[in-house]
Parts: C-alpha cells; sequence; structure tokens
C-alpha cells in the first residue's frame, strides 16, 4: 500500500482572531466612556476630538511597540516567556475579576486620583496619555498579552497582524469615545455594566488559557511529557 501524502495541518482561522478577541476584552473603551466623559467636561468640541486623537494613537503606541520590542526587553532582563505567561495570565484573571465586578480591566484611579488627574491636565499633562491611555486603555494586562502574542507570532505577517491588531484597537476606542455621549444615554450605567461583565467573562476563560500554557512549559509532567 502506498503510504497516504502528509497534510500539512491547516491554521485555525478562529486562533488567528484570538489576540484580537483577548486585546478588545482588556482594552475595552466602552467601559472607559464614562471616564473619558469626566476628562473631558467643560472641554470644546476641537479639544474633545484632540484628545480622541492622541489616547486612540498612544493606545496604538503601546501594543505595537510591545509587539516589536517586548521579547527583546524580556530578554535583556533574563526573563523567560513562560513565567511571563503565568504572571501575565494571573494578571489577566486579576484584570478579569475587576470586569466581572463592572469595573475596567485596567487599574482604576481612586477619585483622589482623578482630582489630582484634572489638576495636572490643567497644568498642561495631557489626560489623552495619562490616565485615559495608561493605565485605563493599556496598562501592564495588555502589555503582557501583546508580548505573549509576539512570541507565538512564527512570521513577518503574523507579527504585522498582530500590530494591525493595534490599528483595530486604536480605531474601536476612536469610535467609542467619539459616541461617548450618546452611548451614555443609551445603555446608560447598567448598560456598560452589563457589557463589562461580559468582556470579563471572556477575558478570564483566555487568562486560564495562557497560564496554562506557562504551567506546561514550566514544568512539562503537567502535560503528560
Amino acid at each position: 500500500m502506498r503510504p497516504l501524502p502528509h497534510r500539512q495541518p491547516q491554521p485555525d482561522p478562529a486562533m488567528d482572531l484570538k489576540p484580537l478577541v483577548t486585546l478588545l476584552a482588556i482594552v475595552n473603551p466602552l467601559a472607559i466612556v464614562p471616564f473619558f466623559i469626566h476628562y473631558t467636561q467643560g472641554f470644546s468640541g476641537a479639544q474633545r476630538r484632540n484628545t480622541i486623537w492622541i489616547s486612540s494613537f498612544s493606545a496604538f503606541v503601546v501594543i505595537a511597540v510591545s509587539a516589536l520590542l517586548g521579547l527583546q526587553i524580556l530578554e535583556f532582563f533574563g526573563i523567560s516567556l513562560a513565567s511571563f505567561q503565568v504572571g501575565g495570565g494571573m494578571l489577566l484573571l486579576t484584570s478579569a475579576l475587576n470586569m466581572l465586578n463592572a469595573q475596567p480591566a485596567e487599574a482604576k484611579p481612586s477619585s483622589h486620583e482623578l482630582q489630582d488627574g484634572a489638576e495636572k491636565a490643567a497644568m498642561g499633562a495631557s489626560i489623552a496619555v495619562v490616565p485615559l491611555t495608561i493605565p485605563l486603555l493599556t496598562g501592564p494586562a495588555t502589555m503582557s498579552t501583546v508580548v505573549i502574542y509576539a512570541d507565538k507570532a512564527k512570521t513577518f505577517f503574523q507579527l504585522s497582524t498582530l500590530v494591525g491588531y493595534g490599528v483595530v484597537v486604536a480605531l474601536a476606542t476612536a469610535l467609542c469615545f467619539s459616541l461617548a455621549q450618546p452611548i451614555a444615554r443609551v445603555l446608560g450605567k447598567t448598560g456598560i455594566n452589563v457589557m463589562t461583565r461580559l468582556m470579563g467573562l471572556i477575558l478570564a476563560a483566555l487568562a486560564v488559557e495562557v497560564m496554562s500554557d506557562g504551567l506546561t512549559k514550566l514544568f512539562p509532567v503537567l502535560g503528560g511529557h
């Protein structure tokens, strides 16, 4: 009998969308809309548009830099990717638990910090970058997620796709912030909380998968090898 021809495994399209789904779940610009409204109170239309542009572009820059240089930074500090996956997965799980409590995935500033942020904005610091982009939109959880998926990118096209997902996240951020007032009126606080909890549930499942992958690399016996 002639041996059957070896078939190369076909890539799963759903797997290609995993980084995008994860990033959208973590960044979740919809949940940051109330913060955007708070920080831009009293802004003119031009100031508000400028804030939207800067925060969206800054979110893309954070994702792109994490994808292109994140692994080199880990290598510089002598951190293994498996350890980073476990730590990043724990961070994602913490973010998911926050979202299940209807809080933003990244660190939520206290009311005192909000007041400080407004004072800094009045002094000339850009609120579009701090705190809207960092840490509310793209904080440690976002950066660690991008680095983990950057390691899984085996070709230049896959790495470029990951950077391209940063563009999608930036566009989603710009869209949510541009429609901040209508979104707040239509969804209300309850609707935004429900959306945040749903994204948190998705993120929790992805966090467990990331941690299990890292633990299997650290302790091969867990994988049955």
